[in-house]
């Protein structure tokens, strides 16, 4: 676990506009920076950074939060990847306060190991690149898949020669464990034993190859497809260190921006198709990598995006693959988030339907994409007979289980109600045969509002003195020094939970001096009236920034409502 007190020291430390201008071109608006959100497709300005609360905040989709948010968003990082990619960055060393010496030394030779392998990888890609140029054979094949140079450099494609010690001109140790360890060369061990008489080739002959990136762009992979006839079609890297088919996505990395633009992602069955769909203005596809969708895939898609779109084939395979998705998004589905199914003729796969019938007509497949609910319920008929009542009863029994996986939510309620229809029941007795309520709780609110929907309303300043001091304080804690020892008298002396930020804030001003709003949030996240501040600051344009003269006329208004209040109890009137 990271202390909480490193995250605040963290975002003290860290520069917003820095971190964000990384990644988004910001020009300087004010007191703030403007740019296009990266979060989803605008052609005007609406995603403000704030250097002194040290937030972002896009008034066209609602997506909002501090660096290590902004991360976690937009490169799909896990909070403790983003806290130790912004430490890094800052000069910081992460503690682990929970890990003993010799599990922070195990954690550490691991991650060095990782490293020397993606270098490794890395290394092996350029090579593959290299002999992809040199290759005539391995280019017309990909001309004519309709590929240009420009999109096969973008993906980094490269080809294995025929060979079966190719590799051996691009390292210097053919019998470097690393490259066995990696993945890319396989050694089968002589019947005695002998290391000398070890056996080493390639994984990868004469295959284009396609390098897997981490969100990071590491290369961490490679899957290998046959040019001519062959089997295995596509050839995967076995599992390694920095590679796990289950929660690894190919095209990922190089469809990030795109998913956002369009809005979802497309999951396709190869890494051709991504690579094709790619070339013809369909950027946002990913594909798995020999392996069924699981939960994690999709748990990481919903980093990029809320909704999702698989395709499959029309056949029974599709079919059942189909099944094997429905069932891992089902956790992750909600209120906030699609999940839709598209199956094409089995004739065609994506690749082959976009350049027979063109981008527009797939575009139309997709908007007629079959939507999770409806998945649900025809997974559940499934070799099921509704017109009797035997049929049916199989029916509730098949759809239970799926039903259960949602999320509580409107969602999960509505579904409730089509399975009874199906079934020929009384909602409230499908309810009661689950022993469930058919009015469950609601879902669990989100840190934002989904992509392209419509923010609340905002109030533009607090209404209370208290409240606009407060406000005032909580984005600019250094203000507290410019304030009177009476202010201070005043403020603390409040009852309630408004006398609690104060008191706080005059604390961490002696100990701590100025703290950005994002590092003083994470410090209030441990305290009871929390909630409040937060929703006193969240309720607030944040384009509208606190001033000094405010923050002094609220006090005084403030004290003439303290002064009132008292005369009012003198003369028992309250």
């Amino acid at each position: 676990m990271i202390p909480p007190g490193f995250i605040q020291e963290l975002l003290v430390r860290t520069d917003i506009v820095d971190v964000v201008g990384r990644h988004v071109q910001l020009k300087k608006a004010g007191i703030n920076h403007k740019g296009l959100c990266p979060f989803h497709g605008e052609k005007s300005p609406s995603f403000i950074v704030s250097p002194s609360r040290q937030t972002y905040h896009c008034f066209g989709c609602g997506a909002h939060g501090n660096a290590v948010g902004f991360l976690m968003e937009h490169a799909g990082l896990s909070f403790p990847d983003a806290v130790r990619e912004l430490a890094q960055q800052v000069g910081l060393t992460v503690p682990e306060d929970d890990s003993s010496p010799a599990e922070r030394e195990r954690a550490a030779a691991q991650k060095q190991r990782q490293a020397t392998l993606t270098d490794v990888l890395a290394r092996a890609c350029d090579h593959y690149r290299k002999e992809l140029r040199a290759n005539p054979r391995a280019v017309d094949y990909l001309k004519r898949r309709g590929l240009t140079g420009e999109i096969a450099a973008r993906f980094g494609l490269g080809y294995a020669p025929d060979g079966w010690r190719s590799l051996a001109s691009a390292f210097p140790r053919y019998d470097d464990p690393l490259l066995e360890e990696s993945g890319l060369v396989i050694a089968k061990p002589s019947e005695d034993g002998n290391e000398a008489d070890t056996k080493r080739y390639d994984r990868f002959r004469d295959r284009i190859m396609f390098p897997i990136r981490s969100v990071q762009g590491e290369v961490i992979g490679f899957g290998g497809r046959v040019i001519d006839q062959g089997e295995p079609k596509y050839l995967n890297s076995p599992e390694t260190p920095v590679f796990s088919k289950g929660r690894e996505l190919y095209g990922l990395y190089e469809g990030r921006s795109a998913i956002r633009q369009r809005g979802y992602v497309l999951v396709v069955e190869g890494s051709m198709d991504v690579v094709a769909l790619a070339q013809s203005g369909f950027g946002n596809a990913v594909a798995t990598l020999g392996t069924a969708c699981t939960a994690e895939h999709v748990q990481k898609l919903f980093r990029f995006t809320d909704s999702v779109v698989f395709s499959f084939d029309g056949d029974a395979a599709g079919r059942r693959a189909a099944g094997r998705a429905l069932e891992a998004s089902l956790p992750h589905a909600g209120d906030t988030r699609t999940v839709r199914f598209l199956f094409l003729p089995p004739e065609h796969d994506p690749d082959s339907y976009v350049r027979e019938l063109g981008a527009e007509a797939f575009e139309q497949c997709v908007a007629q994409a079959v939507p999770l609910s409806r998945q649900l319920v025809e997974a559940a008929k499934a070799d099921v007979d509704t017109a009797t009542a035997e049929g049916r009863a199989r029916f509730v029994v098949q759809a239970r289980p799926l039903w259960s996986a949602l999320p509580d939510g409107m969602l999960k309620r509505q579904l409730l109600g089509q399975i009874a229809s199906v079934a020929a029941l009384p909602v409230e007795e499908l309810a009661a045969a689950w022993q469930t309520q058919a009015q469950g709780p609601g879902a669990p609110a989100r840190r934002t509002p989904p992509r392209g929907a419509p923010t609340a309303p905002r109030r533009h300043m607090p209404r209370q003195p208290e409240d606009r001091a407060l406000w005032a304080l909580l984005l600019e804690s250094g203000w507290w020094a410019q304030l009177s020892a009476e202010d201070h008298e005043s403020l603390c002396a409040l009852e309630g939970w408004h006398g609690e930020a104060f008191r706080l804030i005059d604390r961490l001003a002696a100990d701590e001096g100025n703290l950005p709003w994002a590092a003083l949030r994470e410090r209030l996240a441990s305290e009871e009236w929390a909630p409040h501040a937060l929703r006193l600051v969240d309720a607030e344009d944040p384009a509208i920034e606190p001033s000094i003269d405010d923050l002094r006329a609220s006090i005084v208004q403030l004290r003439r409502g303290i002064g009132q209040h008292d005369i009012m109890r003198i003369l028992g009137r309250r």
